[in-house]
């Protein structure tokens, strides 16, 4: 059996030539001088039929080392974590899987529900007045919220702190550059933002302060210091966090962010090495129409029905270009549901109860370490990650760790060379008492 991947026909062929007046499909490229054209067979290997295709691919599958037979350590961004079964079961629904944009209400009433259903949660979980119906991804997502920030105060110069993920600031400064911005990176100290520093770089032209809670390190940054001192002008602070551990923690709204972003992949999106996942951007009324991206809203039709549809929409998509907000012309609906379901299952008390894990898992790891001689860097709380020295290359240590059965930590010195020989290292609430001792025994032993 020969299947083909392209459904056309040699009829469809000879009437689509017929139709443009050719007699071949050579014809097509008579304008090319015949001395430069490609003589011979291409050295490609033979096209496979469906079954020995299939049969390749999942050979080359199997050969990737997974979360599902490796215990994984490795956070920095994309965690590992409990997705109830529902999750996958809801968004194979076919009237949600091939959703585009709700545009017609009439038709879209359950996306709508979703998307408003993710925008509430979202806003209870970080204690803010509303939330968009999501963007690409976390980076993006603050990037976004520094783009927003300066066009609201008329300023140029943002604040990032150092303890943001490396990615999500280079995501900062592309951006940041296109439009003429001034980036101003704040150094840490004891693995937190140096508050004294921001005092010191703070301006009449600072438009945004941006930390990440917990940052990058895994500490809780001192919100309630860095807020006092953001708003001792007219700059807002932008706070991107971990949804999951906002379960937990005080939201940056209770201590008076301006914007709050974060990335929901915690909650019912796989790592999918990497994306795609979903962005979440939430923030002040006062800030209602700035926001990038869409508001899902809900009102009543003609026969006091509750009803839902796009209250807002600022997008260049839909406005006049130089009034849009943002350049963001699609969101991660599907994902946004995911993660929808994701909360809806595991409930108030489940995403507490789960965040209250990943610390107590991490809390017991430090100690296992440090029990192997490991020394941990940093004295801040943490919420599931947590950085450690090592003797050796973290590169080198991750290979043994592999050889062991175990994804290590991410390698710091990657992003910085003065981080050399440091590994963060990520527990989350899947991983068993019996992984977390034997991981700190095989470590213990390779120092």
């Amino acid at each position: 059996m020969n299947n083909r991947y392209l459904p056309m026909t040699e009829t469809d062929s000879r009437e689509m030539l017929d139709a443009i007046g050719v007699d071949s499909i050579e014809d097509l490229f008579a304008d090319i001088p015949k001395e430069i054209r490609f003589k011979g067979q291409l050295n490609i290997e033979k096209a496979l039929k469906e079954p020995e295709l299939i049969k390749f691919f999942h050979g080359l599958a199997a050969k990737n080392v997974s979360v599902k037979s490796t215990p994984s350590f490795l956070g920095a961004g994309v965690y590992d974590h409990y997705i109830p079964s529902i999750v996958n079961h809801v968004i194979s629904r076919s009237e949600f899987y091939t959703a585009y944009t709700p545009y017609q209400p009439e038709i879209s009433q359950g996306e709508l529900q979703a998307i408003f259903e993710f925008q509430s949660m979202i806003c209870e979980l970080t204690g803010m007045d509303l939330a968009n119906s999501s963007m690409y991804d976390g980076p993006t997502a603050l990037a976004e919220a520094a783009m927003m920030s300066c066009g609201h105060t008329k300023k140029k110069t943002i604040l990032v702190s150092k303890a943001v993920h490396p990615e999500a600031r280079a995501v900062l400064k592309t951006n940041a550059y296109g439009q003429s911005l001034n980036v101003i990176e704040i150094d840490t100290k004891d693995g937190v933002t140096d508050v004294e520093q921001l005092k010191e770089l703070y301006s009449d032209d600072t438009a945004c302060v941006l930390v990440q809670y917990p940052n990058f390190f895994g500490h809780i940054e001192p919100l309630a210091q860095i807020e006092e001192i953001t708003h001792q002008g007219k700059a807002l602070l932008a706070v991107s966090s971990n949804p999951l551990a906002l379960g937990l923690l005080k939201s940056p709204g209770e201590f008076g962010a301006d914007i709050v972003v974060g990335d929901a992949q915690p909650f019912g999106i796989s790592m999918q090495y990497g994306g795609p996942h979903c962005g979440y951007f939430a923030t002040t009324k006062k800030l209602m129409r700035k926001v990038p991206g869409r508001l899902v809203g809900q009102t009543v039709d003609d026969q006091g029905q509750r009803g839902f549809v796009l209250t807002l929409q600022a997008r260049e998509q839909h406005i006049r270009r130089d009034k849009a907000t943002s350049n963001i012309c699609s969101n991660q609906a599907l994902n946004a549901l995911a993660a929808s379901v994701a909360m809806t299952a595991i409930g108030k008390k489940g995403v507490k109860d789960m965040a209250y894990q990943n610390i107590q898992k991490a809390a017991y790891l430090k100690t296992k370490l440090q029990e192997q001689g490991i020394k941990l860097i940093g004295e801040a709380p943490t919420f599931n990650e947590f950085v450690i020295q090592l003797d050796q290359s973290v590169k080198a240590v991750n290979e043994k760790l592999l050889e062991k059965g175990f994804i290590g930590g991410y390698e710091l010195e990657r992003d910085d060379e003065a981080l050399s020989g440091q590994m963060l290292i990520c527990v989350t609430e899947v991983r068993t008492k019996e992984e977390l001792d034997a991981f700190a025994m095989e470590l213990g032993a390779l120092q």
